[in-house]
């Protein structure tokens, strides 16, 4: 049994300084500070315009506090199921940024986004909580329904592979870099929660699903054993 909601809350209530390192950005995910880097550049050259943001999984605030270097005028919605970790987001761009910041303690799945809300999407390390494929393909939609004409979404995740041997050898080097990291008994671990929690899809799967919720134009910007990083615009 994979775990619920309420679980995946608790582990990460207890998890908020691991994620409040802008530097390094989510350590066990391979190439994090170039992927916070690849995306908010991609945003803004994508949406230049934009003026609304949404940080779906926002953790403790990194990628928005990534994009608020580049668009300082961004007004902000954050939504997470961990109340610590959104309080804390709140506290450290609050710190640096006047930014206008929305608070949404919400399961993605459950969250009433409305139409046209938003000029960027970002969900960076999340989508790969959602269970079967039409769940996967009903957030797109809302995500797409929840973006202005020409807005954008940006997506940094975990990814599978189609060929067990291909899974298998980006499985190994993914430990191989969590050992080198911290050690084996880190890469256990991680390996042991990931094992429970999640649940990610191809990366030709999210593109096929993203084609399908509507979205005009997908472009790749980082790929690395099982993490991926990849956009689109309505």
């Amino acid at each position: 049994m994979k775990s619920t909601v309420d679980e995946i809350r608790k582990r990460f209530d207890n998890e908020v300084e691991r994620f409040s390192v802008l530097e390094t950005g989510q350590a066990a995910t391979m190439d994090a500070p170039l992927v916070l880097d690849l995306i908010a550049a991609a945003a803004v050259g994508v949406t230049p315009n934009a003026r609304r943001m949404l940080d779906i999984g926002c953790g403790a605030g990194n990628y928005t506090l990534k994009m608020l270097q580049r668009m300082p005028g961004l007004q902000v919605t954050l939504i997470d199921l961990s109340r610590p970790m959104l309080e804390r987001a709140q506290q450290r761009i609050s710190a640096v940024s006047k930014a206008k910041i929305e608070l949404l303690q919400k399961d993605i799945r459950e969250a009433e986004l409305g139409e046209g809300r938003f000029d960027i999407i970002v969900a960076a390390a999340v989508l790969h909580h959602l269970r079967g494929d039409e769940e996967w393909r009903s957030v797109f939609r809302k995500l797409h329904r929840a973006l202005s004409p020409g807005g954008s979404l940006w997506i940094s995740d975990m990814v599978e592979h189609t060929f067990p041997a291909v899974q298998a050898d980006m499985k190994t080097r993914w430990g191989e870099y969590l050992a080198g990291l911290k050690g084996d008994e880190y890469r256990r671990t991680v390996f042991e929660y990931i094992e429970k929690e999640d649940t990610p899809r191809s990366f030709m799967f999210q593109v096929d699903a993203v084609r399908e919720a509507g979205f005009r134009e997908i472009e790749l910007l980082h790929k690395n054993a099982i993490f991926a990083a990849f956009g689109g615009v309505k």
